[in-house]
């Protein structure tokens, strides 16, 4: 993978990991009280809202879209550190419990992404941000319907999987948009 893509994938992943130490001693993690789905609600909420705004061609709340993309990739990890938290019947965790979980699936994606982009040869880099936007919510549609299904696919990856591709193309959106250099 090009040197250039790790190197801005990460920049865009120290700011999501920043807004979420933050938010974590803000919040601590009521979000642990989430169910899978309500998480799965969340993501589509950010990403019906991108995809609204890309439409419309406006907006009359002032939030960035950059700031949901973020969302997006925080709460896809949310999902990812709930699945793994799930005999873990604590409601609160300290940030320090939970970075090496984040950083675990934050290493584990960007493994993902470092697999396709070699298949792929940095196709993202041709798309539109719009186009990242639908496959983020037909990724979201999808776990809805394993979700729906308790878990059970008959030839389909997985609810992580999918997390994973949509915390890649949200990252992608990112990098598109500049959010790197921010």
């Amino acid at each position: 993978m090009k040197t250039e893509t790790v190197s801005e994938y990460n920049q865009v992943i120290r700011h999501c990991k920043e807004l979420f130490k933050k938010k974590t001693v803000d919040y601590g993690t009521a979000w642990r009280i989430l169910r899978l789905p309500s998480i799965t609600d969340q993501i589509f909420i950010k990403a019906q809202r991108i995809r609204s705004v890309q439409e419309k061609g406006s907006q009359k709340v002032n939030d960035p879209i950059v700031d949901e993309f973020v969302g997006i990739i925080n709460y896809c990890l949310i999902a990812l550190m709930q699945i793994s938290l799930l005999k873990d019947e604590r409601l609160e965790l300290s940030y320090e419990d939970l970075e090496p979980l984040y950083d675990h699936w934050v290493d584990a994606t960007r493994g993902l992404l470092e697999n396709k982009n070699h298949d792929y040869g940095e196709a993202w880099r041709d798309m539109r941000v719009s186009s990242m936007t639908d496959i983020i919510l037909m990724k979201l549609y999808r776990v809805k319907q394993i979700e729906d299904n308790q878990g059970v696919t008959i030839v389909s990856e997985g609810i992580e999987a999918n997390y994973q591709d949509m915390i890649n193309y949200a990252v992608f959106c990112l990098i598109k948009l500049g959010y790197h250099h921010a």
